[in-house]
């Protein structure tokens, strides 16, 4: 389909992804991603990105990861979670990391998902039956990482039977020599790959 076929904002959600402080932000715990981040120019693409879907009435959905203090509900099933666990305020809920950073504050009429378990945000929370409940079939893949959360979105999001499209300019992974391999061998067959600005320039009428 064209890009403007599968983005119309009606049936179009745009998804962001552990854009929280004690991920990519002042608090961060794993700084070679924030600095991806901030290399790439994430934070100001995926702003603008936000501001125009909120004008063109396309839902603007925050995907968050998070912990309770006594970790029930999380299954440490796997060295990263397991070592994320480990900092008793990484990713607290109700505490200051667990905040989406300050230059993508929520605004009134967005969805907030947080999760207590998984490397992505489909399974560990009702964002499927929200988005068909919606009438959604594209959802925007941003935030990090390109590496787990991304990568496990897009593929959940196809096996669900969304189509998904990844915009490039907003979202980052380390190394990024890495990254652009899996967007290159793993990404690209499965869903669209555009920048912020065609997509605005696609609601805006400009394509």
């Amino acid at each position: 389909m064209r890009l403007e076929e599968l983005i119309r904002p009606a049936t179009t959600a745009l998804l962001t992804v552990e854009m929280q402080r004690s991920v990519v932000g002042d608090l961060s715990r794993i700084r070679p991603l924030a600095d991806a981040v901030g290399r790439h120019g994430v934070v100001g693409n995926l702003a603008a990105l936000m501001k125009a879907a909120r004008s063109h009435a396309v839902s603007v959905v925050y995907c968050n990861a998070e912990f309770r203090a006594d970790r029930k509900g999380t299954a440490r099933n796997c060295g990263l979670i397991a070592s994320l666990t480990k900092d008793a305020d990484h990713l607290l809920t109700g505490s200051p990391s667990a905040e989406v950073i300050a230059e993508l504050t929520p605004e009134p009429g967005d969805l907030i998902f947080p999760r207590f378990h998984g490397l992505s945000p489909f399974s560990g929370s009702s964002l499927d039956i929200t988005l068909r409940n919606m009438g959604i079939k594209t959802v925007l893949a941003t935030g990090v990482s390109i590496n787990l959360a991304i990568f496990g979105l897009i593929l959940e999001a196809v096996n669900l039977g969304y189509s998904a499209v990844l915009v490039r300019d907003c979202a980052a992974g380390f190394p990024d020599d890495y990254a652009e391999s899996v967007i290159r061998n793993s990404l690209s067959p499965i869903s669209t790959i555009a920048t912020s600005s065609q997509i605005i320039d696609v609601w805006r009428g400009g394509v």
